[in-house]
């Protein structure tokens, strides 16, 4: 049964009501408003849900904001993601904090406050990915209050949302001349990352926590034991990587007692890195087609693996660690100039594979 209660000041003017809800087998819910109906309203929902079994209580939720779980998150959920992940986690979530959003209470976020924010950071010129990165976050901080914070009467906000609409996959080559301006502009330890980057076609956070213990030189490989897509992998090395890797200046990387780091920089720090190099080369910023971002290195060492004869896509793969071919199927089109030939030369071949097969 609900009850009602003015709220006066002292001089008897009302200014708020209290609403309580009192049901046998739960734990009485107060709540004050500053219109009755508002109260009224509260107290429904309240019983409505403890009507069908679904009652959890708010007091958790209405009285933390998410500004103070983002600080939570940062120190119980963070630590425990990937080295390579936790940089770019964290530099969202202070955006986030800086958002007024941040001072409301989790209970009171709704799905028109992210879309309202959605809004904002299409205004900012964010990009469709990095807002989608932005929601993932907000999206696991809703799960986690739910589930391990005693906040369970939490719906997230996040999943009533539309999301923006990711653009096609960045084609962005380097045009001539680039690759030596860019390695001019870099330190040596750098142009070497580069030029790692370009002959395996190695994301930017399994260079960034690559260390000597699985740098295997005789064997021409380097292990890494961790991927974005949870599967460890063997990277060939060509002659040019083999190279790179042997310039890279070994004295002042590493701690004692730990793994030596091969180029001692964290993702945000090859990310600052090569911004410098943009600027000095005269590289566009931004996401216009002209524009080049370190992970476009990964599209163009991948379309070089599709531009060679003597690797099957199998085995592009393997070595890139894409998750599946579905994500390699757009390279295809680079094999096309070797198909022709081979159908003008009489020979029979795959088109995705390139390779024929015997009878």
């Amino acid at each position: 049964m609900a009850g009602f209660y003015e709220q006066t000041d002292q001089d008897g003017i009302t200014i708020g009501w209290q609403a309580k809800v009192r049901r046998k087998g739960y734990p009485t819910q107060t709540k004050v408003f500053r219109a009755k109906r508002e109260a009224e309203a509260w107290a429904r929902s309240i019983e409505s849900e403890m009507d069908r079994g679904i009652f959890a209580p708010r007091g958790e939720s209405e009285k933390t904001t998410l500004g103070e779980c983002f600080e939570r998150y940062l120190v119980e959920v963070t630590p425990t993601k990937k080295m390579s992940s936790q940089d770019a986690e964290k530099r969202f979530i202070r955006q986030w904090l800086r958002r007024p959003l941040s001072s409301r209470t989790m209970a009171s976020i709704r799905g028109i406050d992210v879309a309202n924010v959605i809004k904002e950071m299409e205004a900012e010129g964010k990009g469709a990915n990095t807002i989608r990165l932005h929601l993932a976050v907000l999206s696991h901080l809703f799960l986690v209050a739910k589930s391990n914070w005693g906040m369970a009467s939490l719906d997230n906000p996040v999943s009533s949302v539309r999301k923006p609409r990711l653009p096609n996959g960045r084609e962005r080559r380097l045009n001539p001349g680039e690759m030596g301006a860019i390695l001019g502009a870099l330190d040596l330890n750098l142009a070497c990352l580069v030029v790692l980057a370009v002959e395996t076609a190695m994301r930017q956070g399994e260079i960034a926590t690559l260390n000597w213990d699985n740098v295997r030189l005789k064997e021409r490989t380097l292990f890494l034991p961790k991927t974005k897509n949870g599967e460890a992998r063997t990277v060939p090395l060509s002659p040019a990587a083999i190279e790179a890797l042997n310039a890279v200046p070994r004295q002042s990387v590493g701690k004692r007692g730990k793994a030596m780091s091969v180029f001692g920089m964290s993702g945000a720090g090859i990310d600052s890195a090569w911004d410098r190099a943009r600027i000095a080369t005269g590289i566009p910023s931004g996401w216009g087609d002209d524009a080049l971002h370190f992970h476009d290195l990964r599209h163009e060492a991948t379309s070089r693996f599709f531009e060679r004869t003597d690797l099957d896509i199998m085995e592009i793969r393997a070595i890139t660690g894409h998750k599946n071919l579905q994500m390699l199927a757009r390279y295809t089109h680079l094999r096309t100039a070797n198909l022709a030939d081979r159908l003008a030369g009489g020979k029979r071949g795959g088109v995705v594979h390139g390779k024929g097969d015997e009878e």
